[in-house]
């Protein structure tokens, strides 16, 4: 279990270091398109691109 899962009601998530490239893509602008909320309490770019598409479906 994660610290914050307590807190939050939502489980946590482990990056391994192979995933570096969603850190290196956030870092050169890549994900700059997306809106700040899909950001939010999710791991990896594949998540944030999955937020931003559900937030945008349901706006």
């Amino acid at each position: 279990m994660f610290v914050a899962e307590v807190f939050t009601g939502q489980p946590g998530c482990s990056l391994v270091l192979r995933h570096r490239s969603s850190f290196e893509g956030l870092v050169q602008g890549d994900l700059d398109h997306l809106p700040e909320q899909a950001f939010y309490m999710v791991g990896g770019a594949e998540e944030v691109e999955r937020k931003a598409a559900e937030l945008e479906s349901n706006a």
